[in-house]
């Protein structure tokens, strides 16, 4: 279900289309996101087919015209940011106690006794949640002070994007390994990070059984699988918007430019690069 569809968008007719979207919509998982036609993450018309789709099931659902309105993106197409999955979320937004706000529209002023204070009216509230977005991926390394040999700053190396060694070492940061880094494949993640708990425990069990006291990449690893993982990106869509997967968090200082920060190759390529790797003896590292 999480294949790509191998015809393209514009290779069968109008009621084929439609029929094939239809049926997408109506299954569970995200098989309307990955095994769509193979090229609505690509081309961008190709995307506006899927997107429109959408955009009528919302209107069909939401049966005030205006927030149906509010709750259809326009500034990215479908399935070029994270897509949730969700069991009757559009209905919510029928409900009598439920009113959508357009913080773009009316921005918060300030917190009050009673709620909170919008340019446009005050609202009263028993509990407020706080969902100010998240720093993904490269966040949880920014949060500690790491630094390397001869003193050098992970943040720092990383100011204009995260450089890695199959995203799980730096050139630089001796016996520094990473799991689920930057550059790595992602997924469901306790089945993507099993891999790279794995690769790490090989290099170091071949560390202590070789009697080594550091393994560390070298330069031209690290550029090489950094070139690597952004030519994969060249042509996402997904890559041309702001969102956590381009490192885009306006609640984070620093952090309003987009950065390739995932590797959107296959699961599979990505372990046969990493188990070619070991297998030759991790003879592309520094060991000593």
């Amino acid at each position: 279900m999480h294949t790509p569809d191998p015809r393209g968008v514009f290779e069968v007719s109008d009621e084929v289309r439609e029929a094939f979207y239809e049926k997408l919509y109506g299954e569970r998982g995200f098989g309307i996101w990955q095994g769509n036609f193979r090229d609505i993450l690509i081309d961008r018309k190709a995307n506006a087919t899927i997107s429109d789709f959408v955009a009528r099931k919302i209107r069909e659902r939401v049966r005030d015209p205006k927030v149906a309105e509010m709750l259809i993106p326009t500034n990215h197409g479908f399935g070029t940011r994270r897509l949730p999955l969700e069991t009757f979320y559009y209905e919510v937004y029928n409900r009598d106690n439920v009113e959508l706000v357009d913080l773009k529209a009316t921005p918060i002023e300030r917190m009050t006794p009673e709620g909170i204070r919008t340019t446009e009216k005050d609202y009263a509230f028993d509990i407020i949640i706080y969902a100010t977005g998240f720093d993904a991926i490269t966040g949880s390394f920014d949060k500690i002070d790491i630094r390397g040999a001869h003193g050098a700053r992970l943040k720092q190396k990383w100011t204009h994007g995260p450089e890695t060694y199959l995203g799980l070492m730096v050139d630089g940061f001796p016996n520094m390994m990473m799991l689920m880094g930057p550059h790595t494949a992602l997924g469901n993640i306790p089945r993507s990070i099993e891999y790279s708990v794995d690769w790490v425990t090989g290099l170091i069990r071949f560390a202590r059984d070789k009697g080594l006291t550091f393994v560390d990449a070298t330069p031209e690893g690290t550029a090489g699988w950094t070139d690597h993982v952004k030519a994969l990106g060249v042509g996402l869509l997904s890559n041309e918007v702001d969102s956590w997967m381009t490192g885009i968090n306006r609640n984070v200082e620093g952090k309003q430019t987009r950065i390739v920060a995932r590797y959107s190759g296959s699961a599979p390529a990505y372990r046969e690069r990493c188990d070619a790797v070991a297998a030759k003896g991790y003879v592309e590292l520094r060991l000593g």
